[in-house]
C-alpha cells in the first residue's frame, strides 16, 4: 500500500504555523498511508469501528486492507465484558475475523486480576467482599468464578468493583441487580470514602463512549468523582498500564513497530504514548466537536479541523500530540 500524500496539520486546515507546531500531527487522508514500519495495531473499537450498534462507513474495507497489507490488529478496548464476544460481535456486524490476532478488553484484565491476585497489593488489600457497579439493560457482568461476595452496604464491603452505571450488583452470578442511579452511586461512593477509603477497581476506565448518535456515561466517571472525594483508583484499562503490557504481549512485537488507533485523547492517546506506542487520533469520534471536525468538499480527506483547537483539546488532557490524526478510521 503506498504512502499516499499526508499533510501537516497547518497546510491540512488553514490555521496558522503556531497551530500546525503545537499540534504537531501528520494528517492521514486513509489508513492506507500509515507508514510501513508499522506491523502490528492496536485498534480501539467504540467510536473508531462501529457507534456500538453500526461499523462507520469504510472501517470494514480498512480493517481488511490492513490485515491484507501483513499488519497484526489487536482489538484494545475499555469494554467491561470479557475478551471472548468481542470478536463474534465484530464478527456479526460484517469485520471478517480472521483479519484479527485477538482482543483484550479492561473486563478480561479484571477478571484474570481478580482471579490470580498477582502480587502483594491484590492479595493483601483487595478482599473478597465487594460493593459492585454493573450493567442492567446493557447486561450484568457476572463474577462467577472469582470467590467474590456481593453487598450493597459500604460498611461491610472490602473494595469497590466498577463494570457499569445502571446498577448495583446483588449476587456474585450477575443474575438480579437493582437499578442505580448516578447520583445514588455518587452517594454511595461518598460513604466508601468516609469508610475509610476502599479501593475501587474500575473495569472501564471509559468517561464517555458513543452509543449510536448518543454519549453515554461509563464508570470513568465514577472514578473520577471518587478520586475527588481522596479514594484509591485503580484503572484497569486504557490509559493504565496493565492493558498495554497485556496487548503488546499478544502482539509480540517491539512497541516501536506497533501504533495504537483509537478516538479518546486521554485514554488511547494518552495511554500509548505512556506504553511507548506511536498512535493515531481518530477526530470524528468523542472528541469531534472539540476540534470542530467539518465535511468540506474538495480536501484530501472531505474534512476539515482546527488545529488549534486540536492543540489546546491535547493540552487540556495532558498529552501530547499523537503522532498522526485520522478524520475517520476508512
Amino acid at each position: 500500500m503506498a504512502s499516499g500524500d499526508a499533510t501537516p496539520a497547518a497546510t491540512a486546515t488553514g490555521d496558522s504555523a503556531a497551530a500546525a507546531a503545537a499540534a504537531a500531527s501528520t494528517v492521514l487522508h486513509s489508513v492506507a498511508q500509515l507508514p510501513e514500519r508499522y506491523r502490528g495495531v492496536l485498534l480501539d473499537q467504540f467510536g473508531v469501528l462501529h457507534d456500538g450498534e453500526t461499523p462507520y462507513p469504510g472501517a470494514i474495507e480498512a480493517v481488511a486492507a490492513l490485515a491484507a497489507r501483513g499488519c497484526r490488529l489487536l482489538i484494545i478496548s475499555n469494554s467491561s465484558r470479557r475478551s471472548a464476544g468481542a470478536l463474534g460481535n465484530l464478527a456479526r456486524m460484517g469485520f471478517p475475523a480472521e483479519a484479527f490476532a485477538g482482543v483484550v478488553t479492561s473486563g478480561e484484565v479484571t477478571h484474570r486480576h481478580l482471579r490470580d491476585r498477582p502480587g502483594p497489593w491484590w492479595q493483601q488489600a483487595v478482599g473478597r467482599r465487594c460493593l459492585h457497579f454493573t450493567w442492567a439493560a446493557r447486561g450484568a457482568i457476572s463474577l462467577e468464578g472469582l470467590g467474590l461476595e456481593v453487598t450493597q452496604d459500604p460498611q461491610q464491603a472490602e473494595f469497590i468493583l466498577a463494570h457499569g452505571t445502571e446498577a448495583l450488583g446483588v449476587g456474585a452470578d450477575g443474575s438480579s441487580v437493582q437499578p442505580c442511579s448516578l447520583g445514588a452511586m455518587r452517594a454511595l461512593l461518598g460513604r466508601c470514602a468516609a469508610c475509610g477509603g476502599l479501593p475501587m477497581i474500575v473495569a472501564n476506565p471509559d468517561v464517555v463512549t458513543v452509543s449510536g448518535s448518543e454519549l453515554r456515561t461509563m464508570p470513568g466517571t465514577l472514578a473520577r468523582h471518587y478520586k475527588q472525594l481522596g479514594g484509591e483508583v485503580v484503572l484497569m484499562g486504557k490509559p493504565a498500564a496493565v492493558i498495554y503490557e497485556a496487548a503488546l504481549a499478544m502482539l509480540d512485537l517491539p512497541a516501536d513497530q506497533v501504533v495504537a488507533i483509537g478516538d479518546s485523547l486521554e485514554h488511547d492517546i494518552g495511554g500509548a504514548q505512556a506504553a511507548g506506542v506511536a498512535s493515531v487520533f481518530v477526530l470524528g469520534g468523542i472528541h469531534a466537536g472539540d476540534v470542530a471536525l467539518q465535511q468540506q468538499a474538495g480536501s484530501p480527506s472531505g474534512y476539515t479541523f482546527c488545529g488549534e483547537r486540536l492543540a489546546a483539546a491535547c493540552e487540556s488532557h495532558d498529552v501530547a500530540a499523537p503522532e498522526f490524526v485520522l478524520p475517520y478510521f476508512r
